[in-house]
């Protein structure tokens, strides 16, 4: 776990990884996108707890729905928000991340959102930045993407209720995904009964036994009597190497379909952290189906991005007030 995530009160200080939180605290940021979850709903949808605020998008990778949800939840929290365009800024020139990061720090950022192909890159900025700004991780290499895995748990929630009687499935790359990282985490964290992961011998890690999960080969087997299937994007950007023999022959095997679904309970959600490659890990039937919660996803980010933006800029207010 990072060192740098908590007060020493335990309130979030930064959000970089799942891993060392407390079940409390994970219950705590779904209680509270519970309370914000409304809000989408209201004429005005903002309220203003963090006006005054500036939070900064640095997104050294491509996204949709991370950095536009991250966007919103910030502005319906009242703060100002910037995204930074890094094919045009001064790191495309050769000006430093760190450089970079200290510019903008001098402009009166209060939080820096933080999306990077490297593992380890948002804990880097954490470490460098002054002691009243957050940072947020929204994917870091194949390490930890921990927004996206609260998403994933407060819409299991929202559909399923506790944790401890669910089983699990996820399916597809795991290798390569950080978001499948912090789901194992957060599951774990919350007391599931059982993690699966379904997936190719070549597509799975070498220490999966280690991560309190069952490993499956097989579709059938694996789906058999789960609760909720999280399917995964094939990211073939990360690999090194031709890992699968092609696209259409992982869908043969892996691919979510209809006929596949039925192997798990009939009340079964189906989820995706997206973007999702339709004929590749997921049917169209299937995502676009009566079992599917994908778009839930994705509106229940905002959510809980404004729990976890709350949350994280509140610590350092109440220890300002504290230091007082």
């Amino acid at each position: 776990m990072s060192r740098h995530q908590l007060t020493e009160s335990g309130q979030l200080k930064h959000f970089l990884t799942i891993e060392g939180l407390k079940r409390d605290l994970l219950t705590d940021i779904m209680d509270r996108a519970e309370q914000f979850s409304s809000i989408s709903g209201r004429q005005v949808k903002k309220v203003p707890l963090l006006r005054g605020k500036t939070i900064m998008n640095l997104f050294f990778e491509n996204s949709t729905r991370t950095r536009t949800t991250f966007e919103l939840a910030a502005k319906r929290l009242s703060a100002d928000v910037m995204n930074l365009n890094i094919n045009t800024s001064a790191t495309s020139k050769g000006e430093s991340l760190l450089d970079t990061l200290h510019n903008l720090q001098a402009m009166h950022t209060d939080m820096f959102v933080v999306r990077h192909n490297q593992s380890g890159a948002a804990e880097f900025i954490a470490q460098h930045v002054a002691p009243h700004v957050s940072v947020i991780n929204a994917g870091d290499g194949c390490h930890a993407h921990p927004t996206q895995a609260m998403l994933d748990m407060f819409t299991i929630r929202r559909h399923k209720g506790h944790f401890p009687d669910l089983r699990v499935a996820i399916v597809g790359d795991i290798l390569h995904s950080r978001v499948a990282r912090s789901q194992i985490q957060a599951l774990s964290t919350l007391g599931v009964g059982e993690i699966r992961v379904i997936g190719p011998k070549t597509l799975l890690p070498a220490d999966s036994q280690t991560l309190g999960v069952h490993v499956y080969h097989n579709m059938a087997a694996g789906l058999k009597d789960v609760d909720v299937i999280i399917t995964l994007r094939l990211q073939f950007e990360r690999m090194q190497g031709a890992l699968i023999p092609s696209a259409q022959e992982y869908f043969a095997n892996y691919g979510l379909t209809e006929d596949k679904l039925k192997f798990a309970k009939p009340d079964a959600i189906v989820m995706h952290p997206g973007p999702i490659n339709r004929g590749v890990e997921i049917a169209s039937a299937v995502a676009d189906g009566p079992q599917s919660v994908i778009l839930e996803q994705v509106t229940h980010g905002i959510a809980v991005r404004m729990a976890v933006m709350s949350m994280t800029l509140g610590s350092h207010s109440e220890q300002q007030e504290v230091n007082a």
